[in-house]
């Protein structure tokens, strides 16, 4: 703008002296001295000499009015200039501000009352520093001065105050001004209110570190203190830490019968009374005593939630290795006071594993492990307990490892056959039934349930191998029924584990196994154990009616050896009990075993129940279980438990049947 004012100024001025010497050169040729010469160089008249200087005229005006209008139009050029700034500031989300070298706000947009409730008037009156916080001036000074020796100003956050006294989180860039001379006459400052995306970073580096449920660390910022305090341990060779991972006891059915909405709340609650037991441990292991008797600083622990149900604390500045036992003591007492979800009163027990630092720690995650290995050995203990971790745990998890591998490689290999141990009448020493047991047939042995089924049950692969067992069991029956036809015909038993227990489909994943071996359902026995019926007796009464409607027998196994209640057996559709094989072993020998397997096959008989007695392997055990009204039978003395030629051939034996014409007869149906 400068420079088409000055441009106007020397083309008026221009204009004026441009005039007068025209004029003067018109007045000149009238003046009584003027004479023209007379020779024929000069030989210009009066008039030629006008016209001369009036066409001067006439090209300088037009040359004035062409300027003038170039002129005109640069204006209109910076008048919408002028306009558009105008309009992109005033409607800019970001806060514009011009300042001078002073450090006066020569404009401020209105996007600071907007953002900050501080009018133009109110800014231009106060110092640009005023609104900063006084921990930032020092860094806003000097980047005000960085842009102005520079002419290019760097990205600064800082923080600025409102109107209404609150902080907020201000991202800010200057560029300099300069003028016609090239020296920086301010600056101009784009602020942006950058406090939300402040505060949504902070919350996602939150969750990144912290349990969302309970706002604990999670597993990654566990594994970093952990590992700081293996560093700490490696300089300072006094300085003793523990883990301790917590795995609260069957939690799984809490959210299976209450819900995950209310197994969330009880985890928030859960992990209070945790941290409310670790300061109350902390308090009870002091004072504690160095060797020189001076008191020791106290115990610094921190808790964290990796997942689930499971709960992980690290324990440092230990002096004793009982400091770390009693703090899980500690929590162990404080979960089992009672909690109260909806009306009703639960009863946790936690089962807990610790890790003690050594000169061997390394690594965080091995550290977590081994505690996680004591605690699933403190849980197989009998649960709500505590363990130490040992070398020999370490070599126990390995071959538990090895073994899941081994099971996922058999699986994908076939290598699970079915096995059939007889089930014999006392009555008349005949063949009625099989159970369908599974063998793995490994290409060196063949590995008994007792070695995998657990483990397999454990990691869900049992309910592939159950599947298959009862599907092959079923078309195997059906197939002897043909060869042995007896009345009532050949039956199956098969056992359902845990993990297809708690099936919600089981019902229906049974009635296609029916339906596509085409086995009467009557002719296919479904044992389960006591233990798993009475965990959830409602539930288990919901299954057990479910399968029943398929038309199918069912059998409780392993009685005697858990809680029965016995109002609620009397509740559940079974028709067969099952005597374990602990109280058939020892009858023989004392009175009060004996009294009690008399006392389940007289309870049996009375609620309309059959008995089969497990575990058979001496003729005196036979004899007595028949003079007390025993049904049926099974163990070794009869038969271990077969493959299918082995099966055949005692059937065969024991219908008195030629076994190649019971199989050509069979084909021939």
């Amino acid at each position: 703008m400068r420079q088409v004012e000055g441009r106007e100024w020397w083309l008026w001025a221009f204009a004026v002296i441009i005039t007068l010497v025209l004029t003067f050169g018109i007045l000149s040729l009238t003046f009584p001295r003027f004479h023209l010469p007379t020779d024929g160089l000069y030989d210009l008249s009066l008039q030629e000499w006008v016209r001369a200087l009036a066409a001067l005229v006439l090209l300088f005006d037009i040359y004035t009015v062409y300027q003038h209008l170039q002129l005109q139009r640069i204006r209109r050029q910076l008048a919408e200039r002028d306009q558009i700034f105008q309009l992109i500031t005033e409607n800019a989300a970001d806060m514009i501000a011009v300042v001078d070298n002073g450090g006066r706000r020569v404009y401020t947009s209105p996007a600071y009352e907007k953002l900050l409730g501080y009018t133009a008037q109110e800014l231009a009156e106060t110092s640009s520093l005023e609104q900063i916080h006084p921990d930032d001036r020092s860094r806003v000074l000097k980047a005000a001065e960085s842009a102005k020796l520079t002419g290019t100003g760097e990205r600064l956050e800082y923080r600025f105050r409102h109107k209404d006294g609150s902080w907020r989180e201000i991202e800010s860039s200057a560029s300099a001004i300069r003028g016609t001379d090239g020296q920086i006459e301010g600056l101009v400052i784009v602020n942006r209110d950058i406090t939300d995306r402040k505060l949504a970073e902070e919350k996602l580096a939150h969750h990144a570190f912290y349990d969302g449920l309970t706002n604990l660390p999670n597993r990654t910022l566990f594994l970093d203190r952990l590992q700081r305090a293996i560093a700490v341990s490696r300089r300072h060779k006094e300085f003793k830490f523990a883990v301790l991972f917590i795995d609260i006891d069957d939690f799984r059915v809490i959210n299976d019968s209450l819900g995950h909405t209310s197994g969330d709340a009880l985890l928030v609650r859960i992990a209070e009374r945790i941290a409310s037991g670790l300061r109350d441990a902390d308090s009870l292991s002091r004072p504690r005593k160095d060797s020189k008797g001076k008191e020791g600083p106290p115990l610094d622990s921190t808790l964290a939630r990796p997942g689930g149900d499971e709960f992980v604390v690290l324990v440092e500045e230990l002096h004793d290795p009982s400091d770390a036992a009693r703090v899980a003591d500690r929590i162990q007492r404080r979960l089992a006071t009672p909690f109260e979800v909806r009306n009703q009163e639960i009863v946790l027990t936690a089962s807990i594993g610790i890790a003690f630092s050594s000169p061997e720690s390394n690594n965080a995650s091995d550290m977590i492990r081994d505690a996680e290995i004591a605690m699933y050995r403190a849980k197989h203990a009998g649960k709500g307990g505590c363990e130490v971790f040992d070398d020999g745990m370490q070599s126990v998890a390995v071959k538990r490892l090895r073994l899941e591998s081994d099971l996922r490689k058999a699986l994908e290999l076939d290598e699970f056959q079915v096995y059939y141990q007889p089930i014999i009448s006392l009555r008349d020493g005949h063949i009625v039934s099989f159970e369908a047991l599974s063998r793995w047939r490994r290409p060196d042995r063949v590995v008994m349930p007792a070695d995998f089924i657990e483990v397999a049950d454990q990691i869900g692969l049992i309910l592939n191998i159950n599947s298959k067992l009862y599907e092959e069991a079923c078309r195997q029956t059906g197939v002897w029924q043909g060869m042995f036809p007896s009345n009532p015909p050949l039956s199956i038993s098969m056992n359902i584990a845990p993990k297809q227990f708690a099936q919600p489909d089981l019902a229906e994943q049974v009635g296609r196994i029916l339906a596509k071996t085409g086995i009467e359902p009557s002719c296919v026995d479904l044992e389960i154990t006591e233990t798993i019926a009475m965990a959830d007796a409602e539930r288990s009464a919901k299954i057990l009616s479910e399968l029943k409607a398929l038309g199918v027998r069912l059998s409780i196994d392993d009685f005697g050896t858990g809680f029965s209640s016995l109002s609620r057996l009397q509740g559940f559709p079974v028709d067969t009990l099952k005597i374990d094989r602990a109280f058939i072993s020892k009858m023989e020998n004392d009175p009060e075993t004996a009294a009690i397997v008399k006392a389940i096959i007289t309870l049996a008989h009375n609620l309309g129940l059959s008995v089969v007695a497990e575990g058979i392997d001496r003729p005196q055990q036979v004899e007595l279980l028949t003079q007390m009204g025993c049904e049926l039978a099974q163990g070794f003395l009869f038969s271990k438990p077969v493959d299918v030629a082995t099966a055949e051939k005692i059937l065969a034996s024991d219908r008195d049947v030629d076994l190649p014409k019971a199989k050509a007869a069979a084909n021939n149906d």
